[in-house]
């Protein structure tokens, strides 16, 4: 299961958003690698390639999650702060950043594309709707944003100039500023990161380095990453009362009807699939008798 691909995206640079980037470093496993921690063996080729992918879809099922921890990806990284302060929520990784009070910050500010210019959102408290405000108001606030970023630097290089510490003079400098870090985590908590960033409510800028970093797996780690896609990225999970709205539904599922033919499921996962459906009918009771 080597992939060839790995070497080539080493140290490859992913543009992201107007100034930023993403560099896969390191990697240390793929996707052999979660196979023989599952099955604590020694060596490879021990199974089929197909056998190797149902070990992997079944442990991505089942919530087996430490096999995907024995990946560990180093993430070079460069991203505004105000999506740093985002991604630093996610505590499962190690990160080192550059430094503010060792170096000078540089001149590189985030400007958002037009498009991404919209009122607040009515619905959404946290993020921007789909309607894009008056193109001249758009061109007005790009050119204030773009002032306004220049003025703060040539500030914070008089600050510099003048004998001010670097610690002291940067403070003036606005979320847009741009930082680097190295960026450590293992696979099974990427995919929670990506998880949520990937999600069309999670903040446009935040997201395309999400996508980006999807892309890079989806080329050297494919058969996890495609795991990730079937059981988590487009899966949703429904509370109780919510499965007794879709009990009737359930109910009507002739469950002698279905099977393995069509090659939607695999046999195992044909049988999960019945005996979630059994679960179902059999328990999820009537919220008159206390569910």
């Amino acid at each position: 299961m080597e992939n060839k691909h790995i070497q080539e995206i080493i140290n490859k640079e992913f543009r992201c958003l107007d100034k930023g980037f993403i560099r896969l470093i390191e990697i240390m496993g793929d996707d052999s690698s979660i196979v023989q921690a599952a099955r604590v063996s020694y060596g490879k080729g021990t199974k089929s390639i197909r056998e190797d992918r149902s070990l992997i879809r079944y442990l991505m099922r089942n919530s087996h999650t430490s096999p995907f921890e024995m990946v560990e990806l180093k993430f070079h990284i460069r991203l505004p702060i105000f999506v740093a302060r985002q991604w630093i929520r996610h505590r499962t990784a190690n990160v080192n950043e550059y430094s503010g009070r060792y170096s000078e910050m540089t001149s590189d500010f985030y400007l958002p594309e037009k498009n991404q210019l919209r009122t607040q959102s009515t619905i959404n408290k946290q993020g921007r709707s789909n309607d894009l405000i008056d193109e001249s108001l758009t061109d007005e606030v790009i050119k204030s944003m773009e002032t306004s970023q220049k003025n703060s630097y040539n500030e914070y290089i008089k600050y510099i100039n003048q004998g001010i510490a670097r610690e002291i003079a940067r403070i003036n400098l606005p979320l847009s500023s741009y930082t680097e870090w190295y960026w450590k985590i293992d696979l099974h908590n990427l995919f929670r990161f990506l998880k949520l960033r990937l999600d069309v409510h999670a903040q446009y800028e935040i997201r395309v380095y999400a996508e980006t970093i999807a892309n890079i797996l989806k080329q050297i780690l494919p058969i996890s990453f495609e795991a990730f896609e079937d059981y988590m990225l487009n899966s949703i999970t429904f509370s109780s009362s919510e499965l007794y709205l879709l009990k009737e539904v359930f109910n009507n599922v002739d469950l002698k009807s279905i099977s393995d033919d069509e090659n939607i499921l695999s046999k195992t996962e044909l049988n999960e699939f019945i005996q979630k459906v059994t679960f179902i009918n059999e328990n999820i009771l009537n919220k008159n008798k206390g569910i």
